[in-house]
């Protein structure tokens, strides 16, 4: 073990060695040492040394407009960051300095400076990159998506060459810092510690009393109605501290149990008012399903399309219920229109860019339609081409009380997109029917798709596309972008069609709900669509049991309420709240409307529950990943090879031979392989579907092998030199 480790010491100082020679080649150039010996570099390091205070204002100016104009991807943008919103590009650079005082409680300060300022330059590429593919900026909840970020390498938003050139820069950046710490100056004849940590503290103290001021003068803002729009307002830094601290729910002014029972009360009134249908009435189905990225391309001026890329949902927008939707994103952030849509609570109450299937929902159940739905003797199922784990999806749904899910992981998924990122969505036809034949119930189904997903590529891709664009004034890659776009939305629209005709053919009544989640990241401005806000997409119906046709816009947390209350479904305190608002004549946003739903969502996610003064109605779900068993029918050795044939298998199937996972080959939906030297005849076999971080989502039969024809080979022994000699 000591020569182990003498070894690795040595190989280490080696590598060291190696590493550290070209930086001390070039540290002893004639250009460097002519630069340290030089006057402009004395009289730099005195006033660094001697005026070190002062020179951090120069340094957290210059820190901030590089960070805006990384952000931006422009300088003269950044310049006019400068220019029209002086106040908050002055409080950006505050707030820098203020983090920069903290080199004064070292003698290393010139090493803490590098290290505080390189801090906000990473922060700043980290965003610039974001930014080109997607456009909401780098928030705080995006730190809790590292792990989905981490299992979608080789897509649009990360690949393997990008990782390297992180890792490489990571490398280097280490490497310098340990030099600097080793070989950089300290500071000499520093006043004393105590009056540094004064200095310090008050700093750090002044921050929150200035941005109080700057908040009630209007210069700041605590809350962003559009966050894309409020880091471009108010700094990037700004927008990202603001997304660390304000995080969660407040607590509402006069929240008690007194004012919460009055809410219940007016609701209950308003629901005893209304006429219940009796308990033997038709039940129709209820589906909902989230149109990724989704946008009528004909509501933009100039866009020109060859023909209409989506026909039928424009025939649905003739003959059932439609209306633009109030969404809380653009461009990003799809599971905040999620949260919305199925639980009727409003994202502006949470921090800016916050997920809250990311952050409370992890650990506290909330309440949702399908707990509403349940309780109304539903199945409630969701949907899925894309992985369990993303978004917490797997957890939040449990959460919100659905009954199944099935992901990617559980579908034979085969067909993919021209770029081959993402699945197409056929694939979701036959898994809702296949969920909503479980069992005899009426189903509620929440489908999510992900076609229209970007981001979209800038070059040409198809070379014949159906539908031909012409995207006025835009640039050419603009142009291959909506090109790339427009043909998507136009498979999506075959798709709803499909999806529909399949549901229609069950025989059963049915609702079907569909909404855009968002707009696609394409730099839309407000200008460029009819509706001048960005945050306005649309939603379609369909039904086969004659619902009348009432057409009116909704905010995403209204959407499911409005439908149920035209179906007699009033239980539920989310629901009926949002029913009894509306029929007040109350609009979606206004004060009186968003100050009751805040109490209400406050008290289940964060307060004392007095809406469930008897228990916590609405629980967790015991979540079923799937609804089609998993089965081994049989094994067989050949060239090799075990190979496994059964039903359901995908391309997230995993073997196990004897509890432990194997490498394992996706054949087709009926076949995988193993290497017939990580199972033996005797051993026992089964399947499980993985999900990311090794989770696993279905098990299949256990299945013991045996192969009347199979010949375990004898294993070679190593003649040794007396074997050799004998």
């Amino acid at each position: 073990m000591k020569k182990l480790l003498l070894k690795i010491k040595t190989g280490a100082g080696w590598l060291g060695k190696v590493i550290k020679k070209p930086f001390v080649k070039f540290g002893n150039s004639k250009l460097v040492q002519g630069y340290l010996g030089s006057k402009f570099h004395k009289t730099w390091i005195m006033l660094w040394s001697d005026y070190s205070l002062a020179m951090h204002i120069p340094l957290a100016l210059i820190i901030v407009y590089i960070m805006e104009w990384m952000s931006r991807h422009s300088f003269a943008a950044a310049w006019g960051f400068v220019v029209d919103h002086t106040g908050p590009y002055l409080f950006n650079s505050y707030c820098v300095f203020v983090a920069l005082s903290i080199v004064f409680l070292s003698k290393r300060r010139g090493w803490w400076r590098v290290f505080i300022s390189m801090i906000f330059i990473i922060l700043g590429i980290i965003n610039c990159i974001i930014l080109l593919n997607r456009v909401s900026p780098f928030g705080y909840t995006d730190l809790y998506m590292i792990s989905d970020l981490l299992t979608m390498q080789d897509s649009n938003y990360f690949s393997a060459e990008q990782a390297m050139i992180s890792v490489i820069a990571l490398v280097i950046y280490i490497i310098l810092m340990s030099i600097y710490m080793a070989k950089g100056p300290k500071k000499q004849n520093a006043k004393p510690f105590w009056q540094r940590l004064i200095l310090v503290v008050v700093l750090f103290v002044s921050l929150y009393p200035s941005t109080i001021l700057l908040r009630q003068s209007g210069i700041m803002t605590s809350y962003f109605g559009n966050l894309a729009q409020g880091y471009l307002d108010y700094g990037y830094l700004y927008g990202f501290s603001t997304s660390v601290l304000d995080r969660g729910m407040n607590r509402p002014f006069g929240y008690s149990e007194t004012k919460i029972d009055d809410i219940l009360k007016k609701d209950a009134s308003y629901v005893n008012t209304l006429e219940i249908p009796s308990e033997d009435k038709t039940k129709p189905n209820i589906v909902v399903i989230l149109l990724e990225s989704f946008y009528d391309v004909s509501e933009s001026e100039f866009l020109e399309t060859s023909e209409d890329p989506i026909p039928f949902i424009h025939s649905l927008e003739k003959n059932y219920s439609t209306g633009h939707c109030i969404v809380p994103v653009v461009g990003a952030g799809t599971c905040n229109s999620e949260f919305e849509v199925l639980t009727g609570m409003s994202c502006s109450f949470f921090g800016p860019g916050e997920y809250p299937q990311k952050t409370i929902i992890k650990e506290t159940d909330c309440e949702s339609y399908a707990d509403v739905l349940h309780d109304n003797g539903y199945g409630t199922h969701v949907v899925h081409n894309n992985g369990g784990n993303f978004y917490s999806r797997a957890n939040a749904f449990s959460m919100m009380g659905f009954d199944t899910f099935t992901s990617k992981e559980l579908l034979d998924i085969t067909d993919y997109t021209p770029l081959g990122n993402w699945p197409t969505d056929d694939i979701l036809i036959d898994a809702t029917v296949d969920a909503m034949d479980v069992d005899d119930k009426p189903d509620f189904v929440y489908t999510i798709t992900v076609e229209g997903h970007g981001a979209y590529p800038t070059y040409p891709v198809e070379e014949d596309p159906v539908i031909k664009v012409n995207a006025k004034g835009k640039t050419e890659e603009e142009q291959n972008a909506w090109t790339y776009y427009i043909n998507r939305i136009y498979n999506v629209d075959d798709f709803v069609k499909n999806y529909i005709e399949a549901l229609d053919a069950r025989g059963e009544d049915t609702l079907v709900i569909m909404f855009g989640d968002h707009l696609p990241t394409m730099g839309l401005k407000d200008s460029e669509v009819a509706t001048g806000d960005l945050y306005k997409t649309k939603y379609f119906t369909w039904n086969n049991f004659g619902m009348e046709k009432i057409d009116k816009d909704l905010a995403s947390y209204q959407l499911v309420s409005e439908f149920l209350n035209r179906l007699d479904i009033h239980n539920g305190n989310i629901n009926a709240y949002h029913q009894r608002v509306m029929a007040e004549g109350e609009k979606y946003g206004s004060n009186d409307y968003m100050s009751g739903l805040k109490m209400l969502q406050y008290d289940i996610l964060y307060g004392d529950r007095y809406t469930y003064k008897d228990g916590t109605k609405y629980g967790p779900s015991e979540i079923t990943m799937g609804v089609n068993d998993v089965v081994i029918d049989s094994a067989y050795f050949f060239n090799g090879k075990l190979h496994i044939y059964g039903d359901e298998f995908t391309k997230w199937s995993k073997v196990f031979v004897n509890g432990e996972q194997v490498p394992t080959k996706y054949e087709s939906g009926q076949v995988l392989s193993i290497n017939i030297g990580d199972v033996a005849n005797g051993d026992t076999i089964k399947v499980c579907q993985m999900g990311s971080s090794n989770t696993v989502f279905r098990e299949s039969n256990e299945y013991k092998v045996y192969d009347p024809n199979y010949i375990e080979e004898e294993p070679e022994i190593e003649e040794t030199e007396e074997d050799a000699e004998e």
